[in-house]
């Protein structure tokens, strides 16, 4: 064959390369393979320019391996001879020591030194660099017209393969890109719980800009979902609605991020600020149902008793107005406790304190009282129905006992005692009242639990429930 015809082959085959891969490490090396033996040449190396890295770095050889185990070469443009002719955009063809010439860069890994000739051309698309390649010869070599612009011709196909796959891969980042925020905004508007919605974020986050860690930090300082580890790069995006700062998207990795990464992840900080202000609207909203189902249920055990009382016809009015007030004071610290510690279980010796602080300031005067609480946990329901019982077991005592009154609270295998003691008169003397009728009613059906009334030298009340 000719070298016309080799020539004229090796165009073809590279339009049908370029047409048959968006594979850029297949082509350069179909190229690279195609090039050296169409051009009778017994070196060729293809570099691809890194527009970030300002760096064209080597794709594919033939003829010359990069040593294992050692760093992929890279030049600058304007670095070397094929950074040189990448630089001015031009072809730069040495017959011979090339090696020798002030522009050559030495790489011990690519053993350029053996070859005499280079032929060198920028691969420009309108004349934005893409990369280089070049051919190389062992015995001196020069290349004429023909052989330049066909390697010019060359470059320009591998520019527009460059192009094509360029423009797949942003179109495969925009399908990405679209799936996560479709996965964030179907967390965002179908979890009805802001930590699902949050984790989803972080999570989804990390997958769509393949970071090594994600958190939203909220404007308390709190961190929500930390996801991963720290990067030596990160982006910090601002959570806002409607001008106000809700926190912030942080995400980091090992490798700086791109523009169209960032614009990316402020469209998930867009969402992330959503899934907040929907989030916490929500729960604004099952917080106040429940606060209404409490209040609820507690005017309706307050109505309760009272028409226990309505129906004694031993009742001294002022008394039973005093014990109603009591008891809605009993009911107001449960209330008060919950706000406080912004949960849905009671500490129970925290609210026993409260709740004897506040009898024996009306009816413990010349008593003395101790108590013996134990850290014990209860679900804010059952802690009103609790408190309620405390509080008459503690104005009996107060009231009918002796001088001393002794407090004990204990948990253990999943139940718990509360214990009344007093050193008065005693079970026998004890009168059953209303007081009492609601206490047992209580234990028996809200606390699911026994009161036991007995003791030796006074009464002890004693209460035992599940929790």
């Amino acid at each position: 064959m000719n070298r016309s015809e080799r020539h004229l082959g090796l165009v073809t085959e590279t339009i049908e390369a370029v047409n048959s891969t968006l594979d850029l490490d297949e082509l350069f090396e179909l190229i690279a393979a195609k090039v050296a033996k169409a051009l009778e040449a017994d070196a060729c190396f293809v570099y691809l320019y890194d527009e970030m890295a300002d760096e064209l770095v080597l794709k594919a050889s033939v003829g010359s391996r990069v040593d294992e185990l050692t760093r992929v070469p890279k030049l600058r443009p304007g670095e070397g001879i094929t950074g040189a002719a990448a630089a001015t955009r031009a072809p730069i063809m040495i017959p011979r020591a090339a090696h020798l010439d002030p522009r050559f860069k030495h790489f011990p890994n690519l053993h350029e030194e053996q070859y005499q000739s280079i032929l060198a051309v920028p691969i420009l698309a309108k004349e934005r660099l893409e990369g280089a390649l070049n051919v190389r010869t062992v015995a001196p070599r020069g290349y004429d017209d023909g052989e330049i612009d066909l390697l010019m011709a060359i470059a320009g196909q591998v520019a527009q393969a460059i192009e094509n796959a360029k423009l797949y891969d942003h179109a495969q980042r925009r399908v990405a890109e679209l799936e996560a925020l479709a996965r964030i905004s179907e967390a965002v508007s179908e979890s009805l719980y802001l930590e699902e919605s949050l984790e989803a974020i972080v999570k989804t986050t990390m997958s769509a800009v393949a970071a090594t860690g994600a958190a939203v930090v909220l404007e308390d300082g709190r961190t929500a979902w930390p996801e991963g580890r720290p990067g030596t790069h990160m982006e910090r995006l601002p959570l806002r609605w409607k001008g106000r700062h809700l926190g912030e998207l942080v995400c980091e990795r090992d490798t700086a991020f791109t523009d169209e990464e960032r614009t990316l992840l402020t469209s998930i900080a867009h969402h992330a600020a959503v899934a907040l202000v929907h989030g916490r609207a929500v729960l604004r909203g099952v917080l106040a149902q429940e606060i209404h189902h409490r209040v609820k249920n507690n005017l309706q055990t307050v109505a309760s008793m009272l028409r226990l009382q309505a129906r004694s016809t031993d009742v001294d009015p002022r008394r039973a107005l005093e014990d109603s007030v009591n008891r809605i004071l009993a009911i107001a610290a449960v209330h008060e406790v919950l706000t406080e510690r912004r949960e849905d279980d009671v500490e129970l010796g925290e609210l026993i304190e409260r709740l004897r602080r506040m009898i024996v300031q009306g009816l413990g005067a010349g008593k003395r009282v101790e108590a013996s609480l134990e850290p014990v946990s209860l679900a804010g329901g059952r802690a009103t129905a609790l408190a309620l019982v405390f509080s008459e077991l503690l104005q009996n005592a107060l009231e009918h006992g002796g001088g001393d009154v002794v407090i004990e609270l204990t948990g253990g295998d999943g139940g718990a005692v509360l214990a009344i003691s007093d050193n008065g008169p005693g079970v026998g003397t004890a009168k059953p009242g209303t007081g009492l009728s609601i206490v047992q009613a209580l234990v028996r059906d809200e606390l699911k639990g026994t009161l036991t009334l007995g003791g030796e030298g006074g009464l002890r009340a004693e209460v035992a429930f599940p929790l």
